[in-house]
Formats: structure tokens, C-alpha cells, sequence
């Protein structure tokens, strides 16, 4: 393919994604395929010669597109949004039409400078302490890493290096296997599996701290459990807290929470993926209120600030900043994640925060809440259904009135129809159902619909039930 032909089937290639977004919600949004319905499609080796670029493209649709979850769907209601935009993919194009990997200043200075600009922009928009901007002295800040998986685990090998060399500077002969041997982290119960994870990779323990009854870890009870653990001998060096976890969105009280850290010098590192997105409104800053007693803080653009996915925000403040894996640490981003080389994924940003503006990003994030609380309604109008956590964004946790079993069937029938998309978590042991607004393009009547739909499917099971127990008596 030379240039001219790039350029016709560039266009040609923007219009396949144009008609696909804008006619998206006309496709069943979980396809209807089995495990391995691929590998039978397509030959087992790659061909000798070259093929031509129509018959690539006609393979998309007989062989990717059956076997597409349509996440972009006004349908789709499950785990969180990836909320991409054109302007966030035109981004993506232009990134791999530059085609340069800026592990270091040198590799590629646009590429670096962007996005540490990029995180004050959007530090500015969260209003977090000055400490975590880079503009701040030019040592806060952060870098883009993949996943919240990597910050997590980025931050917890922080954590471990720096209460190591603590340990040891007042114990130089104490060697840092048995000092690792003692390291224990904390999490909530409703974290994200990654935090768990992570520790694994890092070869410490890590402890699941209880919750109240809205899903949230107090200070009292992780104040208890390092206590505790002090007394047999280890060392709490890591806290992980949660600010919108992925079962309910439930909200960590850091503002209790990370004082007790400090006094203990443990490590402080808040997840915010989904909902850290929502801080940039005004009304849900307040859930912010503790971050100054963080660590590191990391949150997920591509969840809810339409920027496509991978893009995962993690700071740091100046403080820590010299806290590395690298015992030299520059401004070099190779030393803030475990690729050294990076992607261009900045310039998305860019484009994503000039194109909408705070305000459309705003604006976005309220819609979405707003669709959410119409469902939240939806649900306490029906006698047969119940709200299980407190709905303070775009997710809804709700159940049938019955047995686990019920739900179970219901969630089957949902995906067995393919016209909407949920999955179920565990809340206090119970089968619960997840109905997240995630697509760009939802609006009203989608929620509307898939209410209608739902209704209808457990009606035909509340009813069927009904009758198999009748039939009994």
C-alpha cells in the first residue's frame, strides 16, 4: 500500500467507522457465537502472497463482526464505559501515523512534554493539591500507564523500595528479603481484583478490610488491623482505597482513612478509575476530600471522559516523586511503568479536552448520572425489584425480590437475547445485577427500552415460576 492508496482507504476507513457508531444500536450488542468460532473462518497459516485490501475488509464483516461485544452500544450496560469519541480516534490515527515511541525526552520531546502537560490539565480540572502538578517546582506529577492494573502495581512496588530503604536505615543489617517477608497490604472487600493481583506480583501479603454497610472501609477498622498486625510482627506498608469500586461504587472514606496512613507510614494509593472521572464536576469533588493525604492517586479517562482506551492517569506529588524504581530517577516516564517504551497516547487527551472542553466533558458525566437515576427510579417503582447499593453515578445495582437462582435465570435470558448487555456482582454474598450507562450515545429511550425489556423477561419468569409452583401444590 502506497501513499495515494492510504489515503483512499484512510477515507474509506473513517466512513467504515462513521457508519458503524452511527448505526450501532442497531446490532445485537453480545454476539452469538461459541468459544473458538473463529480459528474454522480464517486459514491456519498466513499467506504466502500478498492479499488484496477489499478482501481483508470483507473478512471484517464475515469474521470480526459476528464475534464483536458492541461496548460502544447505547445497549450495552456492563462492567464500566470505554467511552471513545472521533476526536479521541482521530488522535489514535494521527499517534500511529507519527509512529514514535518516547520513552525518554530525547526519543521524542513532544511526546514526553504533552503529556506531562496533559496531567496538570486534567490535575487542574480535579483541583488536587498543587504537590501533584509537574508545573509545581517541576517535580510533581505523574505519568500515563496502561491500565489501572499497572498503577496499582507500580504503586505498590513504590511502596515496597521505599519502606525497605526506611527499614533499613535503621537496621542496615536486616536484609530486604526479610524485610519483605513482613511487608502486609490492605484493601478493601469490594476492590478490584487487580489490587490482590498486584500484591501477588510483588510477593507480599495482603489483607481484605470489611466494610460498612454502604460498601465503604472506615477508619477504625483498618486502624484495628495494622494494630493487629503490628503486635505479630509485620510491617503495614500499603493501603490501597477505592473511590468507585467496580461491584457498587462504593467510596472509601479517605478523609478518615488517610491520616491514620500517615501516622503509620503506610503508603496511601487511591484507585479512582471509573469514578475519579466525575471529580472534574463541581458536586462530586467532595468525594476528593482526603487526597492530600495520598501517595498516589490514579484515575481511568477512558471510563468516563470519552478518551479511547489504553489511558490510565497516575500521580504522584512532588514529595514522593524521587520514590522510584530506578535508583536514578529523571523526568524520563521509562522509569514509571513496567514497558519502557510509550505510545503517543497524550495526544488524545489533547484533542479529547480541546474538542469538548470542561464543560462538554462536564456535561457528558451528567447525562450519564442522570440516565442512571432514571433507571434507579424505574426499579424502586416495581414491586418485583430492589435497589442493593446507594446510586451516586452511572451504575446501578438492583435484583429481583427472590432467590439467587432467579436472578441468575433473568441475567441468562438478558444475555441470551443479545438486545442489551449486563453482568452480575457479589454483594454481601448476594447475585446481584449491574446496569452501568456507558455509551456516548445513550439517551432516554434507550433506558426506557431496556426497563421495557427487562420487565418483560422477568415477568415471563416470575410467571413461569408461578405456575411450576402452582402445578406443585
Amino acid at each position: 500500500m502506497d501513499a495515494a492508496e492510504f489515503r483512499r482507504r484512510g477515507k474509506e476507513m473513517v466512513d467504515f467507522v462513521a457508519d458503524y457508531q452511527e448505526n450501532i444500536e442497531h446490532r445485537r450488542v453480545y454476539p452469538d457465537v461459541e468459544p473458538g468460532y473463529l480459528r474454522s473462518m480464517i486459514p491456519s497459516e498466513a499467506p504466502l502472497e500478498p492479499e488484496s485490501y477489499e478482501d481483508v475488509l470483507r473478512d471484517v464483516d464475515r469474521v470480526i463482526m459476528p464475534g464483536v461485544t458492541h461496548w460502544l452500544s447505547p445497549h450495552f450496560y456492563a462492567y464500566y464505559a470505554n467511552s471513545t469519541s472521533f476526536p479521541s480516534i482521530l488522535a489514535d490515527l494521527l499517534s500511529s501515523g507519527i509512529g514514535t515511541i518516547g520513552f525518554t525526552w530525547a526519543a521524542n520531546p513532544a511526546c514526553s512534554e504533552l503529556e506531562t502537560v496533559m496531567l496538570d490539565w486534567l490535575g487542574k480540572m480535579l483541583q488536587l493539591p498543587e504537590d501533584f502538578l509537574s508545573e509545581t517546582q517541576g517535580q510533581g506529577g505523574g505519568v500515563i500507564q496502561g491500565t489501572a492494573s499497572e498503577a496499582t502495581l507500580m504503586a505498590l512496588l513504590s511502596a515496597r523500595l521505599k519502606t525497605v530503604k526506611c527499614v533499613q536505615e535503621s537496621d542496615p543489617q536486616r536484609s530486604e528479603a526479610d524485610i519483605i517477608s513482613k511487608l502486609i497490604a490492605y484493601t478493601s472487600e469490594e476492590a478490584h481484583s487487580s489490587v490482590e493481583k498486584a500484591s501477588i506480583i510483588g510477593g507480599v501479603v495482603i489483607r481484605m478490610v470489611p466494610t460498612d454497610e454502604h460498601f465503604s472501609v472506615r477508619a477504625e477498622t483498618l486502624e484495628k488491623m495494622v494494630a493487629e498486625d503490628k503486635a505479630t510482627g509485620y510491617i503495614p506498608f500499603f493501603f490501597c482505597a477505592t473511590l468507585g469500586t467496580t461491584p457498587c461504587c462504593a467510596f472509601d472514606k479517605i478523609d478518615e482513612l488517610g491520616p491514620i496512613c500517615n501516622a503509620e507510614n503506610i503508603w496511601m494509593h487511591i484507585d479512582a478509575a471509573y469514578a475519579g472521572c466525575a471529580f472534574i464536576c463541581p458536586e462530586f469533588r467532595p468525594l476528593l476530600n482526603g487526597v492530600e493525604f495520598a501517595d498516589s492517586f490514579s484515575i481511568n479517562p477512558n471510563k468516563f471522559l470519552l478518551v479511547g482506551f489504553d489511558c490510565f492517569y497516575f500521580f504522584l506529588p512532588l514529595h514522593l516523586f524521587s520514590t522510584s524504581l530506578s535508583p536514578h530517577l529523571s523526568s524520563d516516564s521509562q522509569h514509571w511503568g513496567i514497558p519502557m517504551a510509550r505510545r503517543f497516547r497524550s495526544l488524545k487527551l489533547w484533542f479529547v479536552f480541546r474538542m469538548y472542553g470542561l464543560r462538554g466533558l462536564q456535561a457528558f458525566i451528567r447525562k450519564h448520572v442522570e440516565l442512571a437515576k432514571t433507571f434507579e427510579n424505574l426499579v424502586r417503582g416495581d414491586n418485583n425489584f430492589e435497589i442493593c447499593a446507594e446510586v451516586v453515578m452511572g451504575l446501578v445495582c438492583f435484583r429481583l425480590k427472590g432467590s439467587d437462582e432467579l436472578n441468575k435465570a433473568l441475567l441468562k435470558q438478558i444475555t441470551r437475547t443479545g438486545k442489551i448487555y449486563l453482568v452480575p456482582c457479589k454483594l454481601r454474598g448476594r447475585f446481584v445485577l449491574r446496569f452501568v450507562v456507558c455509551g456516548r450515545t445513550t439517551e432516554l429511550r434507550h433506558i426506557q427500552e431496556a426497563w421495557k425489556h427487562i420487565t418483560e423477561l422477568s415477568s415471563e419468569l416470575l410467571q413461569n415460576l408461578f405456575d411450576h409452583e402452582g402445578k406443585e401444590n
